[in-house]
């Protein structure tokens, strides 16, 4: 691809075979890709939405309605159409929740955006309109939003996160289990209240139903004890958490020892034993009777814990053991030789026990433990992961609630209500802008238009009721919303729909920078794309194939 200079020969500018798409031709392809990705998501939309059955290349089944699991399974390959999914990681890694609103929205912005485009308004109006629709959207949300000052609150927000995942009657009970979750892991920073959803671990077993899953105030560790003479449970547990080995450790250089009788022989067996014997003599010492290792451990270790009725488990996961740390209140130890008393977590129980077909080790009965674990149960896989991923947003939600204290109600409300006072708000503007906020507001109608589409309902009439029910001078008038069952406009809080008040501005926030990032992309040149090259047999990385010494 090139220019030509008068007669002469062609100045070749580009690679051969780099494509090129410009002006309004890259601009409506940018604009459809991103709404192709909005559409894949949008039946998954709502209490009544539906759910997507995702199968990927080793031909592993996920079957979910969670936005930004649907569209992190897709292999998406057009550029704007990832920009559009990264919306919903954001949202995921922000809020837990709301992530296919925000693509649904994202994709309605674009699709107005293409109308005004094709009316000659230039795509930096249109996305200098939508900064300041959104930067007013924003504040209509803080106004209309209630604190969230009571457990009563938090649960009905956990509740309204899991309308429409696959967890059946179950949803008040894993309510209930998320808010007592949330406030156990609650930190105070100054006046702040900060909530680490990491402190949460949540194991999944196959098995038993919904109504198994349970909350463990302490930890549950997927490992079993390492050996079978141990203890099967310790009461009042001093626990040494680790993270070294209990073994002898290997020179780093290569040594080669040389014995010639069998004296020295035995010496050295004698002294290899010992050695490892004062291992379990440190950890005694200070009074530990269980111990987690991060690393290996020896197996006369094992033994010789064993004899002394000591609980062992090893090679924990680093988290888990951060995680220990934090639910029992002990300190991790990297080196056996500065291990003291002050070191030791503690707990009033640890235990072995059979959760479907595996041993787990459950520490229990922990003083105040800043670290806690929710066992997820469910009849099949499928349902298990659903339910995590349930428990997740759920979970986020909660916390997001307790760290910003604020609320907003559900079911489209803020929607409409933002939709029309924006409206009003254009004509206060202006000038070309002014048409990019009155789509802004058309915009955000497509949610409240999406919750009743996928409920089987007339969009129509329910959206024109909304709009009444908004219109009314009532204190109530910002909260009324759709009841999805019956059909019917209502008041959301009646209903117990709330959602956090940053689940709203964050999809407001990302769904309007993605936007106006699309908007202004009028060029698109794409370099060839090479082969993949393939890779030696057996998923070996390239040039590890002949290196020498490999037999």
């Amino acid at each position: 691809m090139g220019y030509s200079l008068g007669q002469g020969q062609p100045i070749i500018v580009l690679k051969e075979g780099t494509e090129r798409t410009r002006k309004k031709e890259a601009q409506s392809n940018n604009i459809a890709a991103a709404r192709a990705i909005a559409d894949a998501v949008r039946t998954t939309l709502g209490p009544k939405g539906m759910d997507k059955m995702l199968v990927d290349s080793l031909g592993d089944v996920v079957i979910t309605n969670d936005g930004v699991t649907i569209l992190k399974e897709i292999d998406v390959q057009h550029p704007a159409a990832k920009m559009i999914v990264e919306v919903a990681k954001t949202q995921d890694a922000e809020c837990g929740d709301g992530t296919t609103t925000s693509v649904v929205v994202a994709g309605e912005l674009l699709k107005k955006a293409e109308s005004l485009i094709e009316q000659n308004v230039h795509p930096t109006i249109i996305a200098n309109g939508y900064r300041l629709a959104a930067a007013e959207a924003i504040k209509i949300l803080e106004k209309i939003a209630v604190s969230a000052n009571s457990d009563e609150i938090l649960k009905k927000v956990s509740r309204t996160a899991m309308i429409g995942k696959s967890v059946g009657d179950s949803r008040d009970y894993l309510a209930n289990l998320c808010v007592d979750a949330v406030k156990a892991v609650v930190e105070k920073r100054g006046n702040e209240s900060v909530v680490d959803i990491d402190n949460i671990k949540v194991e999944t077993k196959t098995g038993g139903s919904i109504r198994d899953t349970e909350l463990i105030n302490g930890l549950v560790i997927d490992k079993e004890k390492v050996h079978p003479r141990m203890p099967k449970s310790v009461s009042n547990a001093k626990i040494a958490i680790v993270s070294s080995a209990f073994e002898i450790k290997k020179t780093e250089v290569e040594a080669k020892i040389q014995i010639r009788d069998p004296a020295s022989m035995q010496a050295f067996l004698d002294e290899e034993e010992n050695t490892l014997k004062e291992m379990v003599e440190k950890v005694k010492a200070i009074g530990a009777n269980v111990v987690f290792c991060q690393k290996g451990m020896d197996d006369l270790v094992q033994h010789y814990m064993a004899k002394a009725g000591i609980y062992a488990c090893r090679r924990l996961k680093e988290s888990d053991m951060d995680k220990l740390a934090k639910a029992t209140g002990g300190n991790v130890v990297g080196n056996l030789d500065s291990i003291s008393k002050s070191d030791l977590g503690s707990a009033s129980l640890v235990e072995e026990r059979k959760i479907g077909e595996e041993n787990m080790t459950f520490i229990t009965g922990c003083k105040n433990p800043k670290a806690i674990s929710v066992v997820v149960r469910g009849g099949t896989e499928h349902v298990v992961a659903e339910v995590e991923r349930a428990l997740h947003d759920a979970l986020r939600v909660v916390g997001v609630a307790i760290e910003d204290g604020k609320v907003v109600a559900g079911g489209g409300a803020p929607e409409i209500e933002m939709s029309m006072k924006l409206s009003a708000f254009a004509s206060s503007v202006g000038g070309r802008e002014q048409l990019a906020i009155e789509a802004f507001a058309e915009a955000l109608e497509v949610i409240p238009w999406a919750l009743s589409e996928n409920a089987g309902l007339d969009p129509i009439d329910l959206v024109i009721q909304l709009k009444t029910a908004h219109e009314k001078k009532s204190k109530n008038a910002a909260y009324m919303g759709i009841d999805l069952d019956n059909g019917v406009v209502t008041n959301m809080y009646e209903m117990d729909i709330l959602e956090p008040l940053r689940v709203k501005t964050q999809i407001i926030e990302s769904a309007t920078e993605v936007a106006a990032m699309i908007l202004r992309i009028d060029d698109v040149i794409a370099s060839k794309q090479g082969p993949s090259p393939a890779g030696p047999p057996g998923g070996m990385p390239p040039g590890m194939g002949g290196m020498p010494g490999m037999m």
